[in-house]
């Protein structure tokens, strides 16, 4: 068996792996219908939309739904979940708007930027491979989950206690970090259509201050997440607070930040004026242009 088919049938087995454990952990003393623990069925929910959306994409050899359909998954578990427990306290609603809004805005942003540059080229050598191509959706229904489980696990939680300062603290820092992802994909978006700008980077806006804040902005509101869920969590159940530390090792470990680094120090690496931006802008957390530390 080839090296690349290998690894990524490794990679499939240990996401199913962590999910399951994970799923276990935020089934503990939840809810459950016919038997069957509500918290893991979001878990296969969301793995099964994603390989049922694998087979046409990897029939047609396209990525242009990859994006749009974990959003989807989002929403389709998210509400899916508050409606089968039918429980609408304070904490669920909140819950579930804050995720909706997130998925609804990121989604519809990512398939227009998809759509009008026509390819995404993360994809270009493994499309190719049926085994290469599963895993990567296979890893994004792991990805949903995993953000998912602290919500999730508070939304099927036996008791829904009151929502308390914790849980407001929790909504304005995922404001905060729902402005700033917002504005940065915005204030890019912008400097990528001004034709003048072609073949540049962006270092003006929030850009000034970080070179990916739109990742910080995730990151942030899914702290605020977690905050809003931790009052109704017990038990196992506070596994599932890996949330914002998972989304934080993917951004900067896996899939975000080292694969842009990468393309831009190829693209741009050796200019005088990249360089002098990359010795000035830290990596993600922010810090006032022109400040020190």
């Amino acid at each position: 068996m080839k090296k690349p088919i290998l690894e990524s049938l490794i990679a499939i087995l240990v996401a199913l792996l962590v999910a399951a454990g994970v799923a276990w952990a935020g089934s503990q003393g939840g809810v459950a219908v016919a038997g069957l623990p509500l918290f893991a069925l979001a878990g296969l929910v969301a793995f099964l939309i994603q390989w049922a959306v694998f087979v046409p994409s990897y029939r047609a050899q396209t990525e242009h739904w990859y994006d749009l359909t974990g959003s989807l998954t989002y929403l389709m578990v998210t509400m899916g979940i508050l409606l089968l427990v039918g429980r609408f306290d304070a904490r669920s609603l909140l819950l579930a708007v804050l995720v909706c809004l997130w998925a609804a805005r990121l989604g519809s942003y990512l398939y227009r930027r998809i759509r009008k540059a026509g390819a995404d080229t993360r994809f270009d050598d493994i499309k190719p491979s049926f085994t290469r191509f599963l895993m990567a959706w296979t890893l994004q229904g792991l990805w949903v989950f995993l953000t998912l489980a602290a919500a999730l696990a508070a939304m099927t939680a036996a008791s829904a206690p009151p929502l308390g300062p914790l849980g407001w603290l929790g909504a304005a820092i995922w404001v905060g970090g729902f402005a700033i992802e917002a504005l940065a994909d915005a204030q890019k978006q912008a400097f990528r259509a001004d034709a003048r700008n072609r073949g540049r980077f962006i270092q003006s806006g929030l850009w000034a201050w970080s070179r990916h804040p739109n990742y910080f902005g995730e990151i942030l509101l899914w702290i605020g997440i977690a905050l809003i869920a931790l009052p109704a969590l017990s038990g196992w159940q506070y596994l599932t607070l890996i949330s914002p530390l998972f989304v934080y090792l993917l951004l900067t470990r896996v899939s975000g930040i080292p694969l842009l680094e990468l393309r831009a120090d190829e693209r741009w690496g050796g200019e005088p004026a990249y360089e002098a931006y990359k010795a000035r802008t830290p990596v993600l957390f922010p810090r006032r242009p022109g400040g020190g530390g």
